[in-house]
């Protein structure tokens, strides 16, 4: 059984503190309708896509230029049977200058092969992560909400 939590990576020339400032701008590569804060320990922010999706998170660790973590506090899915899926999950950007090169590391831990709603929510990550993120830091500008998932 296969309980390996969803993991992305991926490098790019630029520095780690651009790198950090991207991730931190949630609203410039996830969604622009993120409510609350985002950049600091102890921020709260809300994401909602349509009826779909709906939860909080928490920033409980933010280490400039090398590390944020949010926590999930509150999640609701329409598409799950398990309408929590998320709750309690720890998502964690890891910043690693090597090289010339600097390395993005994004982990959901608890969302492995084994949750309902892996399929949709790895596709959706990796999209966020390795397109819309990565363009924000490479390019200065995001796709945020281009890559909505409709579950249903």
């Amino acid at each position: 059984m296969n309980t390996t939590d969803f993991t992305v990576s991926f490098a790019v020339s630029q520095p780690a503190q651009d790198v950090f400032n991207a991730v931190t701008n949630v609203r410039g590569w996830w969604s622009e309708n993120i409510e609350g804060n985002t950049a600091n320990q102890g921020d709260e922010f809300v994401y909602q896509a349509q009826d779909l999706h709906y939860c909080k998170i928490r920033l409980t660790e933010v280490v400039p230029n090398q590390r944020v973590v949010w926590l999930v506090t509150y999640n609701y899915f329409k598409f799950t049977k398990d309408k929590a899926e998320w709750m309690g999950d720890q998502i964690v950007f890891d910043i690693t200058e090597k090289d010339g090169q600097t390395e993005l590391t994004f982990t959901q831990h608890g969302l492995t092969p084994q949750a309902e709603c892996y399929d949709i929510c790895s596709k959706c990550w990796t999209e966020y992560v390795t397109e819309s993120l990565r363009n924000l830091i490479t390019v200065g500008k995001g796709q945020p909400n281009e890559a909505e998932c409709n579950a249903v």
